[in-house]
């Protein structure tokens, strides 16, 4: 039974795992193209965990789940970074005991429980038809899941990584990669005045999209990557002759936070880890930058050379969108509206060959994105690689 009366329909909409500028222009497309076209908008709070904790009463209070959502309300936060729905990197499929919704815990209370039959449940109680979720390769698995349950689903992905498959773009790269070159062009600055060695760690957790655009573009004289286990000497040694051969005696390089030394695994900053098994990573650049420091002397005639070591971390993911995280989400909402007119669903709106279109939701999970090494990185130089820009998608390397 619903508490919702239907107009010509109803369509839910919701943002998981981390926060990317773009978020609010995606969901501002979705909603105003909605209710131009005679439907109603559920903004479902705090990604897949408000939709499972949602309580069947028409009399209780729901407000922290869901709210309905209008013009007024996603015009002033179109504009803006972050996602005014909140979000969260809850699993419904995977919820530990301790997590269940206090008014199902007798009902679920094994230490890991399957609530997917009650986010099913919980649609239907809101009376949505169609649902749109918004997120990175974890958050629209879930997705993949509920359509295979019969839910109505059309995909729109975002990280700021990068590495959903099957899309060339994913909302918040570009302001990353902006945000990235803006930040490391400021602590040239830095650098240059004591003549260190500038090591900068960014988000790239499996992939290293974010540490070899802004390297190609000119930030960085070096990068490493996820998908190259790199050797610490080598490494030294090329910083030490950027370093030399500059004017200004300083170089500098993008370190993912997945990157991992020959021989070495990822840095984690604890052991525990979130509903989709993944541990909190960081503190690869101070390393690298600890070891820089030890064996610099060693390629510098004998005197180490000082570092500065920054995370740039949340900063690049925080504030306003840039021009193309609003243009992209606007599209890709537009599209998912264009697909739902149509009575299709179990989607993924994509940019393919820099040109929008729409896969089989499944890619999300049937394989992943990453950095082609032997296509797009030099192992010996520890940087981007590429012989012709001809044909090249916009992003250079970012297609499949």
């Amino acid at each position: 039974m619903t508490n919702i009366k239907k107009t010509k329909g109803v369509i839910g909409i919701l943002t998981g795992g981390g926060d990317v500028p773009g978020l609010n222009p995606a969901i501002r497309a979705v909603t105003i193209r909605a209710l131009r076209e005679g439907y109603k908008v559920i903004g479902l709070r705090r990604g897949w965990l408000g939709i499972s904790s949602i309580i069947r009463d028409k009399e209780a209070d729901n407000s922290d789940w869901y709210q309905v959502l209008t013009e007024e309300v996603v015009n002033k936060a179109g504009r803006t970074g972050g996602t005014f729905l909140h979000t969260s990197r809850t699993r419904p499929s995977s919820v530990s005991k301790s997590d269940v919704p206090p008014h199902l815990r007798d009902a679920y209370n094994a230490e890991k429980n399957d609530l997917t039959p009650e986010v099913v449940k919980n649609l239907d109680f809101l009376g949505i038809d169609y649902l749109i979720p918004i997120g990175g390769d974890d958050t629209l698995s879930y997705g993949v899941r509920l359509y295979q349950e019969g839910v109505k689903v059309v995909a729109i992905p975002k990280t700021m990584d990068n590495d959903v498959p099957g899309t060339e773009y994913c909302i918040g790269f570009s302001t990353c990669v902006t945000r990235t070159i803006q930040m490391t062009h400021s602590l040239r600055t830095s650098a240059g005045s004591h003549e260190r060695l500038l090591v900068l760690e960014v988000f790239g957790r499996y992939a290293g999209f974010t540490a070899m655009l802004p390297t190609m573009a000119g930030a960085a004289d070096r990068c490493v990557i996820p998908e190259y286990k790199f050797d610490m000497d080598r490494l030294t040694e090329l910083l030490v002759y950027d370093r030399n051969k500059n004017p200004s005696k300083y170089a500098v390089v993008l370190v993912s936070e997945g990157a991992m030394f020959a021989g070495g695994e990822m840095v984690l900053q604890s052991a525990s880890t979130d509903a989709y098994g993944h541990a909190k990573l960081g503190g690869i650049g101070d390393l690298v930058s600890a070891e820089l420091k030890e064996r610099s002397g060693k390629f510098n005639n004998g005197k180490k050379l000082n570092i500065i070591s920054q995370k740039l971390g949340y900063l690049v993911r925080g504030g306003d969108p840039d021009a193309l995280d609003s243009i992209v989400p606007m599209a890709y909402g537009n599209l998912a509206l264009d697909l739902l007119l149509q009575g299709v669903h179990g989607r993924l709106v994509v940019l393919r060959n820099g040109r929008y279109d729409d896969m089989p939701i499944e890619v999300v999970t049937s394989s992943k994105k990453l950095v082609e090494v032997d296509k797009f990185y030099n192992t010996e130089r520890l940087r981007p690689s590429y012989k012709s820009f001809e044909m090249k998608p916009l992003l250079i390397m970012t297609s499949e």
